[in-house]
């Protein structure tokens, strides 16, 4: 696959900065603006539809949405004929993530129910928006990375709810198929849906030059709309948990570290065995060891309730899982004059 050269804004050139804001504004407003967060607490709680929390739909909707939009049906042809990166990243993301990821947290977390459930939901979603801008960072293939995660949208309808029931109940927690399949349907299907269907209604309309040179970059800026809304939302709620019990947060954290670790070890590692070139190797292992933790995170709200500590576990997920991918993103940058293999050893 070709790999796009995009030129990044000043919001993608400095991302890790505008994510770590939002993130300590979330800290601080959870802190010292505490009697606001149960009015918004009452409303999650409350404006619902089969128990479901709308505004965190819609707060999805936001985030999802814009990559779903960019999803061209003969751009997922192309994956058909490279088909190897986007096999490793499926079988990472579906089959290996979830099992290291159930193995880690009912080893370390054992006893803490919640966490472990919280550790697995964010195990089993991968990710399909923010990890565009860490494949940008890394100048790796954004033509496979947008491919990827299209799929990746469109696998999340197929098997998160499968998946989420399957590691759960293996773990002995009991599981609320229902609520799951209902969350899907909205927190997924929605936006994917209407992604899929405005794509075509709106080429046949307008064109596909209007679509791809007007109508998408608004749909990226209200991407990164929800991305902030989100994450100050989220350290809104898990900031004061995270500063007044750093032994519970050191405890739920030993299991995502090592899995991110060993997920981008793996499959940086077997894509440089395969002898892929730097681009595609780098959007593989970047793509298959990063989370959608707004999905865990909502599916945990709905499942647990804001204040439980499955939603604790999944907000943890990012506060560690931003920096790490930044790191990983410069780590790959540095190593890549190592790819292909074949031009080190000599075919």
């Amino acid at each position: 696959m070709t790999e796009q050269k995009v030129a990044l804004g000043k919001w993608e050139k400095y991302i890790y900065v505008w994510i770590l804001l939002c993130m300590v504004i979330g800290i601080l407003l959870g802190r010292f603006l505490s009697g606001f967060l149960p009015v918004f607490e009452l409303l999650l709680e409350t404006w619902t539809v089969y128990g479901l929390s709308i505004p965190i739909g819609i707060a999805l909707f936001l985030v999802m949405y814009p990559t779903v939009a960019e999803i061209e049906i003969k751009e997922i042809k192309k994956a058909t004929k490279k088909p190897k990166p986007l096999l490793l990243t499926l079988i990472g993301n579906w089959l290996i993530a979830p099992i290291i990821m159930t193995l880690l947290a009912n080893f370390f977390l054992a006893g803490y129910p919640e966490f472990i459930a919280g550790a697995i939901l964010l195990g089993i979603a991968p990710c399909t928006a923010l990890v565009l801008f860490w494949i940008k960072m890394a100048r790796a293939d954004l033509g496979q990375g947008i491919v990827n995660t299209a799929i990746n949208s469109l696998t999340l309808l197929g098997l998160y709810g499968f998946s989420a029931g399957a590691f759960l109940g293996v773990s002995g927690i009991p599981v609320p198929w229902e609520l799951i399949a209902l969350g899907v349907i909205l927190y997924i299907a929605v936006p994917i849906g209407l992604g899929i269907i405005l794509r075509i209604e709106l080429t046949k309309r307008r064109g596909k030059a209007w679509y791809d040179n007007k109508y998408l970059p608004i749909m990226r800026r209200l991407a990164i709309v929800g991305l902030v809304f989100d994450l100050i939302l989220i350290f809104a709620y898990g900031g004061e948990p995270i500063i007044n019990n750093p032994a519970v947060v050191g405890l739920i954290s030993i299991p995502l570290l090592i899995q991110y670790g060993i997920m981008v070890t793996l499959l940086y590692g077997v894509a440089w065995l395969f002898n892929w070139d730097y681009e595609t190797s780098a959007c593989s292992a970047l793509i298959g060891s990063s989370s959608h933790f707004e999905v865990a995170i909502a599916v945990a709200i709905t499942l647990w309730g804001v204040r439980s500590g499955a939603v604790l576990a999944t907000v943890i997920g990012p506060l560690w899982e931003v920096p790490l991918m930044i790191m990983a993103s410069k780590l790959f940058l540095r190593s890549k004059h190592f790819f292909p293999r074949k031009s080190k050893v000599g075919g």
